[in-house]
C-alpha cells in the first residue's frame, strides 16, 4: 500500500525552517516562519502565562474531556468579548455562538468543513496575494475558491478600487475571507473608512464575510485591531470570525483558537452550532484543554489581564521599532525596496512585510548570507533584532547590486 505513495512537496515556509536548522551558519537568520522573536531571538513566555499556569496546575483535579465540545462557557465567552467588545451584544442576543478549536488554523479547516457540508454551492474568495495555506486548506476541505484584487505590487499598497470592484461581482452566497488586520502576507490593511465601504458593498452582494483573526493586538491595539469584526458586524447579519491566541498570548504549540459565527437570529445560530458541534465530534472529537485554561484565567483576573496587556503591548512596540529601524539601516545603505523609498515598511502592520525583493534575490540572500525569506518576498519583522539588522541590511543592499 504504502510503497508507491509519491512524497509531498515541502511547504514553503516549514520547509524553510528546515533548511534554517541544518545550515551551520552562525549568523544565520530567519525570518520565515510566522514566530515573534524577542530582543534576544527566543520566542518568550509571558509572565502572564507562566503565573495562570501556576494556578492552573496547583487546583487542577481531572484530565477529563471538555464539554460541551465547542469549548467552555467560560472560554468562548472571552473569546466574543475579544472580538465584540466588553458588551459582547451578538453574544448576549444569541445570535454568536462559538467553537474552541486548535489554534487559527483549526478554526480556518473546521470553517471550511462546515461550509462544504451545510453550503455547497458557495464559493470562498481570497485576497490575492493571501496567506499560504488558506487555499491548501480550503482546497483540502472541498471547498472552491477564487480570487479578488487587494495589492498593487507597483506602489506596494492596497489596491482598494480593484478590490471593491471585484468584491461586487460576488455571487450572493458566496463568502469572502478578509484579513481583520495584519494582512498575511502583505503587511498592508484597509483604513477605518474603507472597512466601512467594505461593510456597504458585502451587505449590498448579500455575501458573508469570514474574518481571520490571527494577530488582535499586533497592529494598534485590541480594541481598534477589532474595528472590521465590529464594522461588519454592524453591516451585516451574518458572519464567521476564525481567531487565534497563538501570537497575541504567546500560545503556540497551545493550539488555542476559535471559530465563531453571528447568524441573523439566535434560533438560526444554535442550528448552526449544532452542525459545527458535529463536524468537530467527527474531526477531533474535542478541543484541547490547557490552552483555552490559560486564556480564561488571565482574562478572568483583573491583575492578570492588565500584567497581559502590558506585554502585548512591549511586542507590538518591538515589532514597529524593527519597521523603523528596518527602513532607516536600509536608508543608511542607499538600499531602496519601494517605488517610493521605504517608508512602505513603517506604514505596514503587524509581523510580516512584502518587502519587494524578487526570488534571485531571495535565494542569493539564503545561498549567501544564510538569512532566510520566503520566496514572495515575505520578510517576519518580528525576527529582526538589533543585532542582526546591520548584517541583515548589509546583505539586502549587496543582493540587490
Amino acid at each position: 500500500m504504502f510503497h508507491d505513495v509519491e512524497p509531498a512537496a515541502p511547504d514553503a515556509i516549514l520547509g524553510l525552517t528546515e533548511a534554517f536548522k541544518k545550515d551551520t551558519n552562525p549568523g544565520k537568520v530567519n525570518l520565515g516562519v510566522g514566530v515573534y522573536k524577542a530582543e534576544d531571538g527566543t520566542t518568550p513566555l509571558l509572565a502572564s502565562v507562566k503565573e495562570a499556569e501556576r494556578r492552573i496546575l496547583a487546583g487542577e483535579m481531572t484530565k477529563t474531556y471538555v464539554n460541551p465540545n465547542n469549548g467552555t462557557a467560560d472560554y468562548t465567552t472571552c473569546v466574543q468579548k475579544m472580538l465584540f467588545g466588553a458588551d459582547n451584544a451578538p453574544g448576549k442576543a444569541g445570535r454568536a455562538v462559538s467553537a474552541h478549536t486548535p489554534g487559527g488554523t483549526g478554526a480556518l479547516r473546521l470553517a471550511g468543513d462546515y461550509l462544504r457540508l451545510n453550503h455547497a454551492n458557495a464559493t470562498l474568495w481570497l485576497s490575492d496575494p493571501t496567506w499560504a495555506n488558506h487555499g491548501g486548506i480550503f482546497s483540502d476541505a472541498g471547498v472552491p475558491t477564487k480570487r479578488y484584487g487587494y495589492y498593487d505590487a507597483t506602489t506596494q499598497s492596497l489596491d482598494f478600487d480593484r478590490m471593491v470592484s471585484d468584491l461586487e461581482g460576488v455571487p450572493a452566497g458566496d463568502v469572502v475571507l478578509l484579513h481583520a488586520c495584519c494582512h498575511n502576507p502583505t503587511g498592508v490593511d484597509p483604513g477605518p473608512s474603507q472597512w466601512d465601504a467594505l461593510g456597504e458593498v458585502l451587505a449590498k452582494q448579500k455575501v458573508v464575510p469570514l474574518l481571520d483573526f490571527a494577530y488582535q493586538g499586533f497592529a494598534v491595539g485590541l480594541e481598534e485591531d477589532a474595528h472590521a469584526v465590529r464594522v461588519m458586524t454592524q453591516h451585516l447579519p451574518e458572519l464567521m470570525i476564525c481567531s487565534s491566541f497563538s501570537k497575541n498570548f504567546g500560545l503556540y504549540c497551545e493550539r488555542v483558537g476559535a471559530l465563531t459565527v453571528v447568524a441573523a437570529d439566535a434560533t438560526d445560530a444554535k442550528k448552526v452550532l449544532s452542525q459545527v458541534k458535529r463536524t468537530i465530534r467527527r474531526n477531533y472529537s474535542n478541543p484541547p484543554a490547557h490552552g483555552s485554561q490559560i486564556v480564561t484565567t488571565i482574562l478572568g483576573d483583573e491583575i492578570l489581564a492588565a500584567q497581559w496587556r502590558d506585554e502585548l503591548k512591549i511586542m507590538r512596540d518591538r515589532i514597529n521599532g524593527m519597521r523603523r529601524l528596518f527602513a532607516d539601516s536600509l536608508d543608511a545603505r542607499g538600499a531602496v525596496l519601494g517605488c517610493n523609498g521605504n517608508r512602505f515598511i513603517v506604514d505596514q502592520k503587524g509581523m510580516f512585510s512584502f518587502s519587494g525583493l524578487g526570488p534571485d534575490q531571495v535565494k542569493a540572500l539564503q545561498s549567501d548570507h544564510s538569512i532566510y525569506i520566503v520566496g514572495d518576498g515575505r520578510i517576519n519583522v518580528a525576527g529582526m533584532t538589533t543585532a542582526n539588522m546591520d548584517g541583515l541590511c548589509d546583505a539586502i543592499a549587496s543582493v540587490m547590486n
